[in-house]
């Protein structure tokens, strides 16, 4: 078959964006980078941390021969059963090198490694095949979820809000979200649904339907309370939950009414002093017999409101630190006079800057509240 001169051109353009990406990952020096995270990554999906702090007591080379085979023994019993019988046979060739056969006048040698190379390379071809699938799908995920969330930042006379959404994985398990309940009224949500990725997506676009279809009708918040949290004890699975805060601004007013269902505690900000909100109620999914509490607190002209999610606070740095409470509530002690929007920004570049290139540990949300009149 002739090829045509529109495929040769495809042909080599392809062959150059091939020869164009890997000479760029030589020039930015990154790889090393690149392998000692994926390694650090590599230990800590497929070594459970009991066993890791076993090993870190070990001697650096019997640490390395039984992290080895800890790796190995995982990745064995992760594979579907033909793959598995894939590797093992691949693993079998690769030791067992030359087999040689005498027949008669005549002996047979075989090199074993190349089939050996080729099975191990079968199996990695047929797991990555996997996961781009799968990669597609969740960043269809990431399109629907997207689109469920709010565009742009609410309005609201005498207030103004920042909201910022960001998951750990293609699709989160956090919810930000507000509602025009009316003309005078608007709710502000921020959740989080224990865990991440596609489970926790989901059971978050559970969450968001639930608090639209019934909090413009609820005249109490611990009412709406006891409502979600009976349809999540309901439909939610079994040791799935969320904890949610959910506020209610006044046109022109400083009253804000509150409801947090198990979440970390909202910052105030006052002149120069942060306060810290009191702890709520359970979070919503565990108990149906649990009660909430409607709360009412009150700002200033200038003052703010941080609510956020444990992505922040527990964010985490390539020694393992977490970010921790008290270097957020320092940031915000110094952001008297400045834009909620400018304030969410500063807080997202230094956790960002703290983490580093260690790998996102969690989703990670804001609702920055100023009051200005």
């Amino acid at each position: 078959m002739i090829e045509d001169e529109s495929e040769k051109g495809a042909r080599r353009k392809k062959d150059h964006i091939l020869r164009e990406t890997i000479v760029n990952d030589f020039k930015k020096g990154e790889i090393g980078d690149s392998l000692r995270r994926d390694f650090k990554e590599l230990y800590r999906f497929y070594i459970d941390p009991e066993t890791q702090k076993r090993l870190d007591t070990y001697p650096r080379v019997k640490r390395f021969i039984f992290a080895s085979w800890y790796l190995l023994k995982s990745l064995i019993l992760r594979l579907n059963p033909a793959r598995r019988f894939l590797l093992l046979l691949s693993i079998i060739f690769f030791f067992w090198g030359n087999a040689q056969w005498n027949t008669g006048n005549y002996s047979i040698t075989i090199d074993a490694s190349p089939l050996s190379y080729i099975l191990l390379l079968l199996v990695l071809m047929l797991e990555i095949k996997d996961k781009l699938l799968a990669h597609d799908e969740l960043r269809i995920g990431r399109t629907v979820q997207k689109a469920l969330l709010p565009e742009e930042n609410p309005t609201l006379a005498g207030w103004s809000v920042w909201m910022f959404t960001r998951p750990a994985n293609d699709v989160g398990g956090d919810l930000v979200d507000y509602i025009n309940l009316d003309e005078k009224r608007l709710g502000l949500a921020l959740g989080d649904v224990a865990g991440k990725g596609l489970g926790a997506a989901l059971l978050m676009s559970k969450l968001q339907s639930t608090l639209r279809a019934i909090a413009p009708d609820q005249k109490s918040l611990s009412e709406l309370g006891q409502r979600i949290n009976l349809i999540f004890c309901r439909d939610s699975l079994p040791n799935k939950f969320a904890t949610l805060v959910y506020m209610e601004l006044m046109e022109n007013s400083g009253k804000i009414r509150l409801l947090n269902a198990g979440h970390l505690p909202p910052l105030v900000l006052r002149g120069g002093n942060v306060e810290e909100l009191p702890h709520g109620a359970p979070a919503l999914g565990l108990i149906k017999t649990s009660k909430f509490e409607e709360h009412e607190i009150e700002l200033g002209p200038g003052d703010l409101l941080v609510t956020y999610s444990d992505g922040v606070t527990e964010a985490r740095n390539e020694r393992d630190e977490f970010y921790g409470d008290q270097r957020l509530k320092t940031l915000i002690g110094k952001s008297v006079g400045i834009s909620p929007e400018r304030v969410g920004e500063r807080i997202l570049a230094e956790v960002d800057a703290f983490v580093g290139e260690a790998p996102r540990s969690d989703d990670l949300s804001m609702v920055v509240i100023k009051r200005w009149s």
